[in-house]
């Protein structure tokens, strides 16, 4: 026997219907790509959705096909991931950050028909165009601009091309499953592999993420998505914040610290989502001019692990509560995030403050293990350490164009982290698989070193890689970035591991270099530190 209630399927478009039907009055502040906050509301982005879809549709695209982006956090981009879904297209994100070989690389892989573009990346477009064959329309996320269009033959403008659409198009009837928006892994190894998710995927992820043991939003905040609208559709922020109605704050090109700060004070910002290095920028910057952040009450920090004393600069200066989370790509990208249990409350206040500074627990539609090299499953008690698999309601069940057995293996996706769970499904990355440092046979993790050492006050950013050493085969080395006006010897900066780790794991040396090398997201490029560095404990 079925239960008798109604359905209807978990779409995209159904959230942005939501927000311009009970929340249309609410705000979206967007800083626009050539200067200038835009404010407009969940009633207009609504109806611009709608007129978008309808202007894509009368293009003739076949269902599914694919509409790219290569555009900031703004109120046209938030439009753009709406109105290409609901049209029944593929909103296909792309970061610019990129080599141009590996932007052609991933349009044609993607076949995509359609570019949206902002008007910092014009010349590059028009670049590579001609070894984009599948290309078909150039749409600048603008009004009419002839001096653009003097540089990309046909180029569509966005305002002029929505400006014919119907308000009132009727969205196309399509299984909940059909794809919705595409992504590419960074491709630091190889080139980058495609993520294709599903209308029903993005809806679910978009509701665990609006709980209170994850993220949280709701119509009472005001939320501002560092995090780029390319990097995992933000990380989900724009569906999870059209569910409840938030107002948003969408910041444009500038993301460094005297804008964000900016932002926070001007539209009394509630929650911000970014990676660390962005909030290193803030934190500097509201000490410099004095802002108290009166208005943020939390911040979310992944993409990379977040140093404890990050942690604790939030809370002891700001008030600030900041949620550590972790996620990926293949994971939509919401994997776990730090909550506290009842339980936690009655743990000493030190106590409390250290469980803050892990990976947090699964939300339901995750299920996360670690393995032993041969796939057997380890216990979870906070102690043994093994490769993190996981599998879940918005985990990729294979990459775009390959195949599950490609991708999986016994049905859980590999996440190439090793890591430990306690009982209540705590999670504690210890390291990249490829970055761990394995020194006499005792493993040793390199973030748990870089988390000590970027709270030293003379150093701006820090990384460890395992250099190769003739008795131990790897040892850890400290590679730092200075503080501006700063000059601090070697030894200053290993005497802060003093106490904090056993004297074995302390790195060898420290090598000073000007920049640590990111890749497209803001990751370390370790294997370019390796190589430069990798061999200094094997000299003389």
């Amino acid at each position: 026997m079925l239960g008798q209630m109604m359905t209807s399927a978990l779409t995209i478009q159904s959230l942005v219907d939501h927000a311009a039907r009970y929340h249309a009055e609410t705000e979206v502040f967007s800083v626009n790509t050539g200067g200038g906050v835009e404010t407009t509301n969940w009633g207009d982005v609504g109806a611009n959705s709608h007129r978008l879809g309808d202007a894509l549709t009368k293009l003739g695209l076949d269902p599914q096909a694919r509409c790219a982006t290569i555009a900031w956090n703004n109120r046209r981009h938030l439009e753009i991931y709406f109105g290409v879904s609901g049209a029944g297209l593929v909103c296909h994100t792309i970061n610019p950050r990129l080599f141009p070989e590996q932007l052609v690389y991933i349009i044609n892989h993607a076949e995509d028909k359609v570019l949206f573009i902002d008007a910092t990346f014009i010349p590059l477009v028009a670049a590579i165009r001609d070894k984009c064959p599948h290309l078909d329309h150039i749409v600048l996320m603008e009004g009419r601009d002839e001096a653009a269009a003097a540089q990309i033959d046909g180029l569509i403008f966005y305002d002029e091309f929505i400006g014919g659409g119907d308000p009132d198009f009727v969205w196309p009837e399509f299984d909940e499953n059909s794809a919705s928006s595409l992504c590419y892994t960074s491709g630091t190894t190889g080139n980058p592999k495609g993520v294709l998710y599903s209308h029903r995927s993005t809806v679910l992820h978009a509701m665990a993420s609006n709980t209170n043991d994850c993220i949280g939003h709701s119509a009472m905040d005001v939320v501002l998505p560092v995090v780029p609208m390319f990097h995992v559709n933000a990380w989900g922020t724009p569906y999870a914040c059209a569910m409840v109605g938030a107002r948003m704050v969408m910041p444009g090109p500038g993301l460094d610290g005297a804008s964000l700060v900016k932002l926070i004070d001007t539209y009394r910002v509630t929650t911000a989502l970014g990676v660390p290095t962005i909030w290193l920028g803030l934190l500097g910057e509201a000490d410099k001019v004095g802002s108290k952040l009166t208005s943020l009450t939390r911040t979310v920090v992944g993409g990379s692990a977040c140093p404890p004393s990050m942690i604790a600069a939030f809370r002891e200066k700001y008030d600030v509560e900041t949620i550590h989370a972790w996620g990926m790509t293949e994971m939509s990208p919401l994997g776990s995030s730090n909550q506290p249990l009842a339980k936690h409350l009655d743990l000493p206040i030190e106590e409390q403050h250290k469980l803050r500074e892990n990976q947090g627990r699964p939300p339901w539609g995750v299920e996360l293990k670690i393995v032993d090299d041969e796939g057997n499953d380890l216990p979870n008690d906070a102690v043994a350490q093994g490769d993190l698999v996981v599998r879940g309601h918005w985990i990729l069940d294979s990459y775009f164009l390959k195949t599950r057995d490609e991708t999986l293996t016994n049905g859980w996706f590999d996440t190439g982290d090793v890591a430990t769970l306690d009982p209540n499904g705590y999670l504690s990355i210890k390291d990249r698989s490829k970055d761990i440092i394995k020194s006499g046979g005792e493993w040793i993790s390199s973030v748990d070193l870089e988390n000590i050492a970027i709270a030293h006050p003379k150093l701006a950013d820090a990384a460890v890689i395992g250099a190769r050493h003739a008795k131990w085969d790897e040892r850890p080395i400290l590679v730092a970035v200075v503080a501006e006006g700063q000059t601090p010897s070697q030894e200053e900066i290993l005497a802060i591991f003093d106490g904090q780790i056993a004297k074995w794991q302390i790195p060898d040396v420290v090598v000073f270099t000007d920049a640590l090398p990111r890749n497209a997201t803001g990751k370390v490029l370790k294997r370019n530190l390796r190589e430069e560095f990798g061999e200094v404990l094997m000299d003389g």
